[in-house]
């Protein structure tokens, strides 16, 4: 009798399941009529290195397929865009003022910065999800005055069109961040290595260096640099596949994207794939499941010493995955991590929600721990100049240091994209230099008005794109390197 029971009781649940997945579906598919038409950047997909070529490629053979890859966009995508009229302010019209071939420079592709001298180092920097290599230019091109060779590679997926990401996969960027190695020895064999990695990049470089802990012929970082790392992911990434399938179906083609906006910036994607989503929740699951298996046999004890930057607020990764699946997990070995805490002044205080008043203390109580914590925020006593109050491995007490500035009185905290870009940015800086132009300001603008009038969400214009301490954050690298 139980038998029957039992197999009634999986028929129901498989119905009811299958009932849920529709129902999902349909309101899925019933979401797309508020997403904007596909436009050909959407649906044009260029073929990119797969892993096998690209572990069996050189630097220069990347550049040159990188190259072809954009002759190849030229000719297929931006000159019938250009001719047809229709996107008068995009990055795929040529006569746009954001169209990346009419600017300063190109920064959506691979370089490489050498320094005045003989290198005293070599460093790889590692670019996050839907950027370019432009976001960490800035940081590239310190270094190299400062005596390193800089190599930024362009991840494949990258720097060309949003389609790209419905294909790529992260064991593709994570052979071009082998690659890019490569490189850095083949040109610098015997002075110290260094990875810096943002966001995504971030995943990437601790992977290499989890890969590398076992695989003797990859070269091991003395230090890794992490900007916003993507540690941890919103819970949505891991199902994010289910929310594309309709797109099997060409009339349902809108549902193999989350956002389908107009791309105005000349060096990041503004569009956004289901696709990429799931990549992002395979990588950062691939790097715990690599720390496990470190963890087990005992390797993890010669991961190279992790210097991280994070904000407190993100909404794009995890504050507390960087705490608690990295910082936590890490070994005895002089890393640290620095927070930027939100605006805690007096004038602004009053309106933090309570939860995000609150996450500091909840995340970093008072302990002694395995590494140090710097956290810069604003000085006790409702002020608003900000101090950076660091607490050494293994004790309690923090040491001030006053940073000399304050915290901005507009600005409530930073942001995931804010850190690696110092407020001269000229395109997310919020007092932009003169000296280049790159066709649009994002860092100044400051929209007023009522919902539903732009093409575009107030909360992505809202959101601050530049780093008011990025001094500090500079400082605190050359420290370390």
């Amino acid at each position: 009798m139980r038998l029957p029971r039992m197999r009634n009781v999986m028929a129901w649940t498989l119905v009811v399941v299958l009932l849920i997945v529709v129902v999902l579906l349909g309101i899925r598919i019933a979401g797309l009529s508020s997403l904007p038409a596909l436009e050909p950047w959407h649906r044009l997909v260029p073929q990119e290195l797969e892993v096998s070529e690209l572990d069996a490629a050189d630097w220069q053979a990347y550049l040159a397929a990188e190259a072809a890859l954009f002759e190849r966009l030229q000719s297929e995508l931006i000159e019938p865009v250009t001719a047809s009229g229709t996107a008068p302010y995009s990055r795929y019209a040529s006569d746009s003022p954001v169209y990346p071939g009419n600017l300063p420079r190109d920064w959506n592709r691979s370089f490489t910065l050498q320094p005045p001298g003989p290198a005293r180092g070599v460093v790889v920097l590692l670019h996050g999800l839907t950027d370019s290599p432009y976001s960490l230019r800035h940081i590239a091109q310190h270094l190299s005055e400062q005596g390193l060779l800089a190599v930024v590679p362009r991840m494949p997926g990258h720097g060309t069109v949003p389609a790209a990401l419905t294909a790529a996969h992260w064991e593709q960027w994570l052979a071009a961040t082998r690659l890019a190695v490569r490189e850095a020895r083949r040109q610098v064999p015997d002075e110290p290595l260094y990875l810096i990695g943002y966001s995504n990049g971030g995943a990437l470089a601790l992977r290499y260096s989890l890969a590398a802990l076992e695989d003797e012929q990859l070269a091991m970082p003395q230090r890794l640099v992490l900007i916003s790392p993507m540690i941890g992911v919103t819970s949505y990434a891991r199902y994010a596949g289910l929310a594309a399938l309709p797109a099997l179906l060409p009339a349902f083609a809108k549902s193999a994207w989350m956002n389908v906006l107009p791309e105005f910036n000349p060096f990041k994607y503004n569009s956004f794939p289901v696709h990429a989503a799931r990549q992002t929740y395979e990588l950062t699951s691939e790097v715990q499941s690599a720390f496990d298996a470190a963890e087990a046999d005992g390797r993890l004890s010669r991961l190279p010493p992790v210097l991280a930057f994070q904000s407190l607020a993100d909404s794009t990764v995890s504050t507390p995955a960087v705490v608690r699946h990295l910082f936590e997990r890490l070994p005895a070995n002089g890393s640290e991590l620095v927070i930027f805490d939100i605006n805690r002044s007096q004038a602004a205080s009053s309106l933090l929600r309570a939860d995000m008043s609150g996450l500091l203390e909840t995340l970093l109580p008072p302990a002694q721990r395995d590494y140090d914590l710097t956290v810069v925020g604003v000085a006790q006593g409702g002020g608003r100049q900000v101090e950076a109050r660091r607490i050494t491995a293994g004790e309690r007490e923090a040491r001030v240091k006053p940073l000399n500035v304050e915290y901005p009185s507009q600005l409530f905290s930073l942001s995931h994209v804010a850190l690696p870009f110092p407020t001269d940015d000229p395109l997310y800086g919020s007092e932009p230099t003169s000296e280049e132009f790159y066709g649009v300001a994002l860092g100044t603008l400051a929209p007023r008005g009522e919902h539903g009038v732009l093409v575009v969400g107030l909360d992505s214009l809202q959101r601050m794109t530049s780093n008011p301490f990025y001094a500090y954050l500079r400082e605190r690298i050359d420290e370390d390197l």
